[in-house]
């Protein structure tokens, strides 16, 4: 058993760190229109905004702990609201950066992934994001989180164990480009929400009243973020 490990564990590490081939340019194009028919239709993003809200609370949850705060829970609701609680002080640069983590994480995880599939780093960025996930599952507080999570790891372990290397390469550019495209409405329905004064304990607002800088810059750095990690990222899919 010693032996088969010894030999098993180095192929494992040489799979997950290994390159894979970059699929044809059509198979790029078409998992983009895949990720923008999982974003447009308001229907289809009802359901599909809930992997953009787990990146969103996942982005609060590790900046908290990379500033070190203390990490209680996670809530990921059905309307796909979420809420991610830490402790610490309630002002201060850690609280600040905790803020601001939620809109801006999406996008950039997004233009993280592009770098590696631009690499030819698929297996590594499915592992990746599965073990992420799995991370994130033991912060969740509530039912409906479990399931989300659950959910979008599982696909993330199936195909990572059981799909061939196209599957895997369509899967891996459909996650990244619905997260650099889906990163960018989320920051235009707060600006909308705002317009109509629904959203006073937004992001933006709480970031305003930490920093004393109006709400607006702060969701002009929202937009900011999205559309240059989607412009990015998507050269560099495209590019690839």
């Amino acid at each position: 058993m010693e032996s088969i490990a010894a030999v098993a564990l180095p192929d494992l590490w040489d799979r997950v760190v290994g390159t894979q081939s970059d699929p044809d340019l059509w198979v790029v194009v078409a998992t983009l229109v895949v990720a923008f028919a999982a974003v447009l239709p308001h229907s289809v993003w009802r359901v599909s905004r809930n992997a953009v809200t787990i990146a969103h609370e996942g982005g609060h949850g590790l900046v908290a702990l990379l500033t070190g705060r203390t990490l209680t829970g996670i809530r990921l609701h059905s309307d796909t609201s979420g809420l991610t609680v830490s402790r610490g002080k309630p002002h201060g640069i850690g609280m600040i950066l905790t803020a601001a983590a939620g809109y801006t994480a999406p996008p950039l995880i997004g233009l993280g992934g592009a770098a590696l599939l631009a690499g030819g780093r698929i297996t590594l960025l499915l592992w990746m994001a599965t073990v992420l996930l799995l991370a994130m599952l033991v912060m969740i507080r509530n039912a409906y989180g479990v399931l989300t999570v659950v959910v979008t790891g599982g696909a993330f372990v199936l195909v990572s164990w059981l799909a061939g290397p196209q599957v895997q390469a369509a899967f891996a550019y459909t996650a990244v480009w619905f997260l650099l495209v889906g990163g960018v409405r989320p920051a235009f329905e707060l600006q909308a929400k705002r317009a109509r004064g629904n959203a006073g304990d937004s992001d933006a607002d709480q970031l305003s009243r930490l920093t004393h800088v109006p709400a607006g810059l702060w969701l002009f750095l929202f937009h900011a973020v999205s559309l240059c990690a989607l412009i990015g990222g998507g050269r560099w899919l495209l590019e690839g």
